[in-house]
C-alpha cells in the first residue's frame, strides 16, 4: 500500500499557528492533499492530547484513525542546554506508539519544562538526556532531529548547533538513525556530507496551518503499522521508502544568508566576501543553510550517494496564484483550488502523477502548464533568507535568467 506521510506539524496550541488548527481541519486538508498518514504534532500538550484522545481511534496496527485518515502520534520539543561552554537550543521530533506511552513520557518531561505553555515546549534537558529518558519510557519511541540545518533550533544550525550528531547526542548518538532535512535544504545538499550517509533523510511540512500540510512529505510502500513505519525510517529501505517530496530549497526561509531588517539577501560567497556582516548596517548576518552545508561538506555533490530519490513540488495554490497574478490567499485562488480537487483528484495526484493530457483536460490550461513547468524545474526563485520565504516565479519572461542552483555558488 502506498502511503503519503507528513509526520511533522503543529496544532493550535503551538505559538504562531492558526487558531482553527484542529483534528477536523487536519483530516479535511489531508483529504484534499491525498495524505494518508499524518503526524498529530504537539502530543506533549495536555489539551491537545485530550482532544486527540477524544477524536482518534487506535487500530490493531498501532496507528490511529479519523475520517479515513491515519494518524501517528508525534511531538516536537525544544531542548535548551549548555554543551562545551555554549548554549544550545535543539528541536527534536518524537514518534510515540500510543496515548499511554505519551502520557507516561509527558509525566517525566514535565519535570524539565512547562508542557502547557506551548505545543512545542522548551525543556531544560540535553538532547542526549531526552533520548535516554524517552527510551527508558518505551523502546518504541523514535527520536529524529528536526529541520536539521535551520540557523536556530537545529542540530547543525549555524547559531547554536553542532558539527556532528555525536557532539549533540554523545553516547546516545547510536539511537539517532534519521534526520529531517527541513524546508531550506534537500537530500542532495545533505549528501554532500559523507558522515550523513548512514542516516535516513525525511521531509515534512512543519506546518502551522492545515492548508500547508504536505508541502514536504514522504512516500512509503508498506502495510501500514507503527512498527513498519518506524522500521522504514530507521533503515531507509529503498524498496519501502519510495521518495520524498521537497520544496525547491531556495524557497525555504533560511536558504541564503541575510539580514531581514535591512532586506539584505546574500549568497554564501557574497556573505563570506563581506565577513558575514550586513553591507547596510554592519551587523552580523544570519548564516543560512546553503552556507552552513558548504562549511561542513566534504563532497562537491551529494546526488550519487542518495539511495532514496526525491521530487520537487510547488503547492497547487501557489501555481494557481502565479498563473492568475493574484495572492495565494485570495478567494479566487481558493475557489479554483477546490474546483481542481472536486473534478480532477487530490493535490498529490495532480502535482506528481497525472499525465500531461489529463492535466490539460482537467482544468485551466495555464495552471496545467504551470504544473508541468514545476515538474521540469522551469521556475525562477529569489532565495529565502533570515526568516523570509523565497519568492517563486513560474510564469515569467522566458528570456530571463534561469533559476539559481543551490549547489553552484562555491
Amino acid at each position: 500500500m502506498k502511503l503519503v506521510a507528513d509526520f511533522h506539524l503543529h496544532s493550535r496550541y503551538s505559538r504562531a499557528t492558526s487558531s482553527s488548527l484542529d483534528v477536523d481541519q487536519l483530516a479535511r486538508w489531508a483529504g484534499y492533499k491525498g495524505i494518508s498518514l499524518l503526524g498529530t504534532g504537539d502530543a506533549t500538550h495536555p489539551l491537545w492530547l485530550h482532544e486527540l484522545k477524544s477524536k482518534l481511534t487506535q487500530g490493531p496496527d498501532g496507528l490511529y484513525r479519523y475520517q479515513g485518515v491515519r494518524f501517528i502520534l508525534t511531538a516536537e520539543v525544544n531542548n535548551n542546554f549548555f554543551c562545551a561552554g555554549k548554549g544550545r537550543r535543539i528541536h527534536n521530533l518524537l514518534f510515540l506508539p500510543s496515548f499511554e506511552t505519551a502520557e507516561r513520557l509527558n509525566r517525566t518531561l514535565a519535570r524539565y519544562g512547562d508542557l502547557t505553555s506551548d505545543g512545542r515546549p522548551t525543556l531544560n534537558l540535553s538532547a542526549r538526556d531526552l533520548v535516554r529518558l524517552a527510551l527508558d519510557t518505551s523502546p518504541e519511541i523514535f527520536i529524529v532531529p528536526a529541520h536539521a540545518w535551520t540557523p536556530w533550533f537545529a542540530i547543525f544550525g549555524a547559531n547554536a548547533g553542532f558539527d556532528t550528531v555525536e557532539e549533540c547526542f554523545g553516547d546516545e548518538a547510536k539511537e539517532i538513525r534519521c534526520l529531517e532535512t527541513g524546508l531550506s535544504s534537500d537530500p542532495e545538499m545533505n549528501r554532500r556530507l559523507s558522515r550523513l550517509d548512514r542516516y535516513t533523510l525525511i521531509s515534512n511540512s512543519d506546518s502551522h496551518s492545515a492548508s500547508r500540510i504536505g508541502r514536504e512529505a514522504n512516500v512509503l510502500e508498506c502495510e501500514p503499522s507503527y512498527g513498519e513505519v518506524i522500521d522504514i525510517l530507521k533503515t531507509g529501505d529503498p524498496k519501502r521508502f519510495l521518495y520524498t517530496v521537497e520544496f525547491f530549497p531556495e524557497e525555504g526561509k533560511y536558504h541564503y544568508d541575510g539580514h531581514r531588517a535591512c532586506k539584505t539577501r546574500l549568497s554564501p560567497q557574497e556573505a563570506s566576501q563581506n565577513g558575514n556582516r550586513c553591507p547596510v548596517c554592519g551587523k552580523r548576518l544570519t548564516v543560512g543553510v546553503m552556507h552552513r552545508v558548504a562549511d561542513l561538506a566534504d563532497r562537491e555533490s551529494g546526488k550519487p550517494h542518495e539511495r532514496i530519490p526525491f521530487k520537487r513540488m510547488v503547492p497547487l495554490d501557489q501555481i494557481i496564484a502565479d498563473s492568475k497574478g493574484m495572492g495565494v490567499n485570495s478567494k479566487a485562488v481558493e475557489r479554483e483550488y477546490l474546483d481542481w480537487m472536486g473534478r480532477v483528484g487530490t493535490e498529490f495526484e495532480i502535482l506528481m502523477e497525472l499525465p500531461e493530457e489529463a492535466l490539460k483536460k482537467g482544468g485551466d490550461p495555464k495552471v496545467a502548464e504551470g504544473i508541468l513547468r514545476v515538474r521540469e524545474g522551469r521556475v525562477r526563485i529569489l532565495p529565502g533568507y533570515d526568516g523570509e520565504y523565497g519568492e517563486v516565479e513560474i510564469f515569467r519572461d522566458e528570456a530571463s535568467a534561469p533559476a539559481e542552483k543551490q549547489l553552484t555558488l562555491f
